[in-house]
């Protein structure tokens, strides 16, 4: 565990180095930047809450994607199950008679869980029934439901006043509340921390969590010992598609309350770097998360104080990705040299 710690440390710092060489190149200083960064994210109650904010929808969808690669799926859809989830979570709340909240928002978030459930099964049935390659099916996947997204909100799902490509707000019933008054910290911020621990048990814990270890590290070795691999890599579908899909349930009922076409920013696909930095566990998870949660809360700043491009964020984030994987291959070439 600590050298996968110290792997992402190593991949965290090459990343920062590459945004602080890009900022040089670019004419700037790099401590002030990332100095206003720092400020602007953690400098204040106000910038910690939206870093609580930011790392919400992170941190469940990098959930996802690391309990999907860790049964050895290439789930490349969270984006897409994500959205789907605030689809359907939209449409529930909107076209559903008026409910109390105690019924309404866990209703709510069913379906948004549901909703991405449904687009990871279909990934998966590809897979099992067709052999299809879930990286191919997944990002097409994703395609499909942002097309879907943006006929709806033009078409049956446009607000009533029909003056913005958007839903209707979702009602009161199927808001989950903000915690602080002035702050956009929320009630879903309390459940993707609760659900750190549950995967953790899930993985380490239980016999499906086992089994899915297995089937990822060695599905062959899993069926010989007479486990049954296509039931679990169907179910680890499903599960991280809900994840995704309940992701985009929390983001647009505690957050946006509206569909629209650019609902979300790419939290799906931010979510495989999170994952991978995270190394695949839950509370890596988590911490990678937040990290990329102070960069996105302190990137206005470092734009507004220091004049650097919020865009160098993706930069930092993509660079850390490719430090990942650069460490990754060196040091299983200098294993197979044992072989």
């Amino acid at each position: 565990m600590g050298e996968r710690l110290a792997t992402s440390a190593l991949a965290g710092g090459l990343g920062l180095a590459a945004g602080a060489l890009a900022i040089v190149l670019g004419g700037g200083n790099p401590f002030t930047a990332y100095a206003a960064l720092v400020e602007g994210a953690l400098g204040s109650s106000y910038g910690w809450s939206e870093v609580a904010v930011k790392s919400c929808p992170l941190a469940i969808t990098g959930l996802a994607v690391a309990l999907a690669f860790r049964a050895g799926i290439w789930n490349i859809g969270a984006e897409g199950q994500l959205v789907a989830g605030a689809l359907l979570a939209v449409w529930f709340g909107t076209s559903m008679p008026t409910l109390p909240a105690l019924l309404g928002i866990p209703l709510t978030m069913i379906a948004a869980a549901l909703g991405g459930a449904l687009v990871a099964a279909a990934a998966g049935a590809l897979k099992l029934r067709r052999n299809v390659d879930e990286v191919i099916s997944t990002i097409m996947l994703n395609f499909i439901i942002l097309g879907l997204v943006g006929f709806l909100v033009q078409g049956p799902l446009m607000e009533s006043a029909a003056r913005y490509p958007q839903s209707d707000a979702l009602p009161a019933y199927a808001q989950l509340p903000r915690l602080i008054t002035g702050m956009r910290v929320h009630v879903g911020i309390g459940i993707a921390l609760a659900l750190i621990p549950l995967a953790a048990i899930l993985l380490y814990r239980t016999r499906f969590g086992f089994v899915m270890r297995a089937s990822g590290s060695n599905p062959a070795a899993a069926r010989t010992a007479g486990f049954a691999v296509n039931r679990t890599l169907f179910q680890t579908f499903v599960l991280s598609g809900a994840l995704a899909g309940l992701a985009g349930g929390i983001e647009v009922s505690a957050i946006t309350h509206r569909m629209y076409e650019s609902f979300s920013p790419g939290y799906g696909y931010t979510a495989i770097a999170v994952a991978l930095l995270g190394r695949l566990d839950p509370v890596g998870v988590l911490v990678a998360a937040l990290l990329f949660g102070v960069l996105e809360a302190g990137s206005s700043s470092m734009q507004r104080v220091a004049g650097v491009s919020s865009v160098l964020v993706s930069l930092v984030q993509a660079c850390i990705i490719l430090a990942l994987a650069a460490i990754e291959h060196r040091r299983g070439r200098r294993s197979d040299r044992w072989l």
